[in-house]
């Protein structure tokens, strides 16, 4: 038996310890390609935004504030950020003009096609300099991630007090 009281990490399948070692790959990984995924003068939480209105051009507040996991009052100051930056425009719908859609202006869109391609050009390069069985194993482990990332929770609690969004 062990002195201390954390438990031994466990040995997965393909030789990798637990969520650990799989964090500390992901981590380094991040390190190296900081510069590529800088996302300045815009913080990364309002580029998510951005990022999620240009992919539902049109979408709500209370729909975006579901896709982000976000409070109400949080996505709005957001939203008020965005606008005043420029990036962001709110219009109210003809049917309630209560309800208001979100849109990126053309500045706003410009700079997410600018952080786009530089993260393309980054994850380009550096894919090139992997084996082709690398990439391949990349792109398999990463979708089966992500989508097992999606699947609902195997416990009834989340650490850290995280949701999964609808």
């Amino acid at each position: 038996m062990r002195e201390d009281s954390a438990p031994a990490p466990q040995e997965a399948p393909d030789g990798l310890s637990d969520a650990g070692q799989m964090l500390d790959l992901i981590e380094r990984a991040w390190e190296r390609s900081r510069d590529a995924f800088d996302t300045d003068p815009v913080p990364p939480n309002q580029t998510r935004v951005m990022d999620v209105v240009d992919r539902m051009p049109g979408i709500n507040m209370g729909d975006l504030g579901r896709q982000l996991a976000m409070a109400a009052p949080s996505v709005s100051r957001m939203c008020d950020r965005l606008q005043a930056a420029g990036l962001l425009r709110r219009t109210s719908t003809a049917e309630d003009r209560r309800e208001v859609q979100l849109r990126l202006t053309d500045v706003g869109a410009a700079h997410l096609g600018v952080l786009r391609h530089r993260r393309q050009q980054f994850l380009r390069e550096t894919m090139n300099d992997m084996a082709p069985t690398a990439r391949r194993a990349l792109a398999t482990g990463l979708s089966a991630f992500c989508e097992a990332a999606a699947a609902p929770p195997q416990t009834a609690s989340r650490p850290y007090g995280h949701r999964r969004s609808a």
